[in-house]
């Protein structure tokens, strides 16, 4: 089932990162393959144009058949092939094709995490409020004070080094200058922005972005996406199911716009990308990701400077996706992966608490429409300097 047309069916996520490793893959590079059904280029084609025309993205959730059985057969017609080129005698140098399949397994990824947000709305649409995962969260802890981190000013390199996988959209690295600035150690909690939604944060024109403050009005925003109040308390849905709300874990299913009107009335702003960047260049990849099986952002007591950084919600910046300087699309139908979305949508970093943990780096720029909600994204504050 499809329950918007920005969400996909859970058969089609299966079918399509399978219809990834048969169209650039076994096409390409395997010249016994035979497709199970040439009608699949065209149902399962996301929006590679280069490839060919794509069923509507909207009109996903009408895909009656294949079934689920006939997606799995054909991941295993795919996955056998593969195996079959891989044990073959492949050149050591053919780095394209090694390439293609390690932005597959990257890909694959991406849609693993998509699965779970798809599906989280999909349960939350059913008036019955199902949980994916019955088990039991695990019980609150006492939060830390925000406290701030300092960034210097000067110049940074910051993308991608090319020695390990990264997106084409991660390069080139370069120079840039950051202005002195304080970055949040953490997430902006769901009491922070209680506090926000009491002082009638989502009435208060003069916060809003022009484009945000229409959505507020059309679509009658009061709160975060999943949120409900009764009486005087609030709950979220959760993929554990509707659950009581707790004040401490960082606020998550906010649109851009939501994020900058926080700051804003927080005295604060968002972090532009290479700001995040710089201050966490020398953090490790540790967080609350998919494998912690959570699936839902947790509160910190952690006692380390910059805490969340990685996993539990991405991170809206105030930077819109644009290309790098000296930013080459990749040639062919892989490059429309990355490269000719860059209009009018911004950068999120950091992963969430449905992200892989491997598929994350401090370069990694994420980027969505900013009316996007249904993501698990989150707010973490800025401001300039005190010099």
């Amino acid at each position: 089932m499809q329950s918007m047309p920005q969400t996909s069916p859970t058969k089609w996520h299966l079918a399509h990162t399978t219809w990834f490793f048969e169209e650039f893959v076994l096409k390409k590079f395997a010249s016994s393959y035979t497709p199970i059904d040439e009608r699949f280029s065209y149902i399962f084609n996301s929006y590679y144009n280069l490839v060919g025309k794509q069923l509507p993205s909207p009109q996903r959730g009408l895909i009656t058949r294949p079934t689920l059985t006939e997606v799995r057969e054909y991941r295993r017609h795919v996955d056998e092939a593969l195996f079959e080129l891989l044990d073959s005698d492949v050149p050591a140098g053919n780095d394209e094709l090694f390439n293609t399949i390690e932005i597959g397994l990257h890909h694959e990824q991406q849609h693993q995490e998509l699965l779970l947000t798809d599906i989280k709305h999909l349960l939350w649409c059913n008036p019955l409020k199902p949980a994916y995962n019955e088990s039991a969260r695990e019980p609150g802890r006492a939060h830390c004070p925000m406290r701030w981190h300092a960034v210097n000013a000067g110049l940074y390199e910051i993308g991608g080094t090319g020695t390990s996988f990264c997106y084409d959209n991660e390069l080139p690295r370069h120079r840039v200058y950051v202005h002195e600035c304080e970055i949040a150690d953490r997430l902006v909690t769901n009491e922070e922005f209680c506090s926000f939604i009491d002082d009638g944060g989502y009435n208060r024109s003069e916060l809003w972005l022009d484009e945000g403050w229409r959505m507020v009005q059309e679509h009658a925003w009061d709160s975060p996406m999943y949120w409900e109040r009764q009486d005087n308390s609030w709950s979220t849905f959760t993929l554990h199911g509707q659950q009581p709300m707790n004040p401490h874990e960082p606020v998550v299913h906010i649109s851009l716009f939501e994020a900058d009107a926080y700051a804003r009335w927080s005295g604060c702003r968002l972090p532009t990308e290479s700001e995040w960047e710089v201050a966490c260049q020398s953090l490790p990849i540790e967080g609350n990701f998919m494998e912690s099986g959570s699936m839902h952002p947790v509160e910190t007591n952690r006692s380390t400077c910059m805490k969340q950084m990685f996993g539990d919600v991405w991170e809206w910046t105030g930077s819109q996706y644009r290309p790098y300087p000296g930013y080459q699309v990749p040639k062919g139908a892989i490059g429309e992966y990355n490269g000719k979305f860059m209009s009018n949508r911004f950068v999120l970093r950091g992963g969430s608490c449905a992200t892989p943990k491997h598929h994350i780096r401090t370069t990694y720029r994420n980027f969505w429409n900013p009316l996007a909600r249904w993501q698990f994204s989150g707010v973490r504050l800025a401001r300039e300097g005190n010099s």
